[in-house]
């Protein structure tokens, strides 16, 4: 058996990389835990040097490793280069906040002295998606390794170039031998992976079934698990928008990565008062961005696969055909690859796919509110909660709803959702549990520990 990388410009298979069979992914696990019991009793300040090393190593194969993205799974150049350009500012972050997160804490009790110090537990195995294929993969591995874990990657199956060139990229820049390994396996593998004695906890990101399979698994291992699976990210335009800035960010934030993003904008709600003004602005907007090959400068290249773009297009047609207004886009394009046009559709309602379901392409879905309190119910009327928006000119207002009233993980007031290194990333209900990035990120791979001393 293989893993293969098909390009989706025009299906032409790119490479294409052996199995790594049950006594190969053992033996690497077993390596990766032995450089980890040498790299976690590093100093911390050589293990801050490595991340300066590889932000630099980074920009300085930026194109390089966009080109990958381009031509494995359909990233925009221009795209695939700021996503490297992140995992940069990934590393720089931690490099300068490192030292404070993981300063022991001194806790004022009776006893001679309390703290609280942040030790490492061991490897992290991060099961990781196609659709940010390096961003995905640093955010869990630099704050594990900087911490003194060690890092094994099951990467999704079609980006294999990707997953190595990572690999590398981490050895180049002074990381320990064997201390960040990928594992050449397909997803029915991972369960054994789970299950190896030298795996000590398991992030994952990728889609709900996933993750529960993920979790069961690790659950009857005792193995802690982060979870950050889909999500069905509302917009809520409120009737004080102003409506220009909103369809910006609406665009912006489901056009990344031609709406194959998790924290995509995916339903747009919008209040009566202004949903004919919105409409049209959208479909204006949406009609002047280009879709073509990723290495040219357009807005969305191809989706990841034929089957994907099917998929998508078959929401959209479900839709349609129980009462959906189609105003945009919709048909599949003649001609080689998986190319799905910019689609957009109205009158969208509960009961509806594109409602109920996440798509995971680049369609945009306006739904029609009585009122803003009707908007902030049909924004929570999902199993997902990962991130959520809120447009309205009376910030104190935004800022209260997005407190209190949003059922997500995160909330953006007059802006599309973002994961930002600062800030802390990750979703409730079937979006999953526990969090990415920042200091909170750090910990989740820590093991938190109290020493006491009595004098």
């Amino acid at each position: 058996m293989e893993l293969k990388s098909i390009n989706p410009k025009n299906n032409h298979l790119i490479s294409s990389w052996d199995i790594h069979n049950t006594n190969d992914v053992y033996k690497i696990v077993e390596k990766a835990n032995k450089a980890y019991l040498k790299w976690k009793d590093t100093k911390l300040s050589f293990r801050i040097n490595c991340l300066d090393e590889i932000a630099s190593l980074l920009r300085e194969r930026s194109k390089e490793y966009g080109t990958i993205m381009a031509d494995e799974m359909g990233k925009p150049l221009n795209q695939g280069i700021a996503e490297i350009e992140k995992c940069a500012w990934l590393c720089d972050y931690y490099k300068e906040n490192a030292g404070n997160f993981l300063n022991p804490r001194n806790i004022d009790t009776e006893n001679h002295k309390s703290l609280i110090t942040f030790q490492p537990i061991g490897l992290i195995l991060g099961v990781m998606p196609w659709n940010f294929p390096f961003w995905q993969v640093f955010r869990f591995a630099i704050p594990s390794l900087t911490v003194g874990n060690g890092a094994v990657l099951k990467h999704a199956s079609n980006v294999q170039g990707c997953a190595n060139a990572i690999e590398k990229c981490f050895l180049d820049a002074g990381f320990f031998e064997n201390i960040f390994r990928n594992l050449q396996i397909p997803g029915n593998h991972v369960k054994s992976v789970i299950e190896n004695k030298y795996i000590s906890a398991i992030t994952l990101t990728g889609s709900t079934p996933a993750g529960k399979s993920v979790a069961k698994t690790a659950g009857d291992c005792l193995k802690k698990t982060v979870l950050e699976l889909g999500g069905s990210d509302p917009y809520v335009i409120f009737d004080d928008a102003d409506i220009e800035n909103a369809v910006d960010a609406c665009v912006a934030g489901r056009i990344l990565n031609t709406g194959q993003s998790c924290i995509a904008a995916k339903r747009l709600i919008v209040t009566k008062v202004n949903a004919n003004e919105f409409t049209e602005k959208l479909k204006n907007k949406l009609s002047l961005k280009i879709m073509g090959d990723p290495l040219d400068d357009v807005d969305i290249g191809p989706m990841v696969s034929l089957a994907a773009r099917d998929e998508v297009h078959d929401q959209v047609r479900r839709s349609i055909s129980v009462g959906a207004t189609l105003n945009l886009g919709g048909e599949i394009p003649e001609g080689e690859g998986a190319f799905y046009p910019l689609t957009m559709l109205s009158n969208v309602r509960p009961g509806m796919p594109a409602f109920d379901e996440e798509i995971f392409g680049p369609v945009f879905t306006v739904i029609v509110a009585e009122d803003e309190d009707n908007a902030i119910e049909l924004a929570n009327k999902s199993e997902f909660g990962l991130g959520s928006a809120i447009f309205t000119k009376d910030l104190e207002k935004g800022e209260k709803i997005a407190k209190t009233e949003l059922q997500s993980g995160a909330c953006f007031v007059n802006d599309f959702v973002k994961s930002d290194p600062r800030l802390p990333f990750g979703g409730i209900k079937m979006s999953g549990y526990g969090r990415e990035l920042s200091y909170y990120g750090m910990l989740e791979f820590a093991n938190i520990k109290t020493i006491v001393v009595k004098s």
